[in-house]
């Protein structure tokens, strides 16, 4: 995950954090809106960033110096 990642993934967590509060929504469908709504503005956010820098901001990148699959296989 790049910085560019990093931003846009606190982003949607934040603008869903404050649509959940905004709307006081206590149950699982309200907060699950609120996640889509919230998601969507991220998403948005990062496509319009796509356009005005010419390429993708999703790399390839890993910042997990080892697999969960690889720690799940060590801890059993």
């Amino acid at each position: 995950m790049n910085d560019l990642e990093l931003i846009f993934t606190m982003l949607g967590e934040k603008v869903t954090t404050e649509i959940t509060r905004s709307k006081n929504a206590e149950n699982f469908p309200e907060c699950k809106t609120a996640a889509i709504e919230g998601g969507g503005v991220a998403g948005n956010a990062r496509l319009d960033a796509e356009k005005k820098i010419g390429r993708s901001v999703i790399s390839e990148e890993n910042y997990l110096i080892e697999p969960e699959q690889v720690k799940r296989k060590r801890l059993r």
